[in-house]
């Protein structure tokens, strides 16, 4: 993880600076990922993260244990933000940058449709594996 890597939504809205960010994107193939974006949700996480905007963010509790963030202004997907822990992922379109990092993980693969296979040799989980490792971790799900 190296510098700063800078994005923004489709309108310039909102922008977003993301310090120290992983070198990867984790993919998450799950229903909602796909029935939110159209697609899978492509995380970019780093250390710290900074927004200007705010006040063109619409925030939408997603279930019980995550929000979703979009720029209402032009419709642009932000955020994934797990509320047990706090983190916030971003969605890795918004970062020129992020377009030469490459795949760490793949999770929820078994979810994913037929159109949406991706290729590599990265790590894929299905969700029973994804929850499995969160209740091991102690995170309950309703």
């Amino acid at each position: 993880m190296a510098g700063t890597i800078k994005g923004h939504c489709l309108c310039g809205a909102v922008s977003i600076s993301v310090s120290q960010p992983k070198q990867s994107v984790e993919i998450c193939q799950c229903d909602m990922c796909r029935r939110w974006g159209g697609s899978f949700y492509a995380a970019l996480t780093g250390e710290s993260f900074e927004i200007a905007g705010e006040v063109a963010i619409t925030v939408y509790r997603s279930s019980d244990w995550a929000e979703r963030a979009f720029c209402g202004t032009c419709g642009s997907n932000l955020w994934y933000k797990f509320l047990p822990t706090g983190n916030r992922s971003f969605l890795a379109g918004l970062f020129d940058d992020a377009a030469k990092y490459s795949i760490e993980k793949e999770i929820f693969s078994d979810e994913a449709p037929a159109w949406c296979q991706l290729a590599g040799t990265h790590s894929r989980q299905t969700g029973e594996e994804v929850l499995a490792e969160a209740k091991a971790a102690g995170f309950t799900f309703d």
